[in-house]
């Protein structure tokens, strides 16, 4: 069985897909299970499973791409907005251990909810804060 995921796959042509855009480092394509008409998955050709393991460079090649085709799929159907949204490993939900950033579309008619609505949310003094918020300034 092959180490490859199945992301990896669909760039080699191996599994079909509905491609959307094609880039020398990313490539898009509607989600093949869909939450919404024109959900799009934007992914890194080369296989990194998290976010924090590209190089920075290529982060910047998936948001431009993210950046550049979001107006056309919202524009495909008709959408006045979209959710665009990474799971970044195991824990945070993600199925798939290849980078993908999910564009889905939005209507006025949906039942989406805020980020802030997905959570139950954590309680933290103004103390706590600022200690993460040192420790992310002193570990980067």
């Amino acid at each position: 069985m092959s180490d490859e995921t199945i992301f990896t796959q669909i760039v080699a042509g191996k599994i079909p897909s509905y491609t959307v855009y094609e880039d020398e480092t990313t490539y898009a394509f509607l989600d093949a299970n869909p939450l919404a008409p024109g959900h799009t998955l934007v992914i890194p050709k080369e296989p990194y499973e998290r976010v924090n393991d590209m190089p920075p460079e290529l982060a910047g090649d998936v948001f431009s791409t993210v950046s550049k085709i979001t107006d056309a799929v919202e524009r495909a159907v008709d959408a006045p907005a979209s959710t665009i949204a990474i799971n970044n490993g195991e824990e945070a939900g993600q199925e798939v251990p290849h980078v993908h950033c999910h564009i889905i579309p939005q209507f006025r008619d949906s039942t989406t909810k805020p980020v802030h609505a997905l959570f139950t949310g954590a309680e933290l003094s103004a103390e706590e804060m600022e200690t993460i918020a040192e420790t992310i300034r002193n570990t980067q």
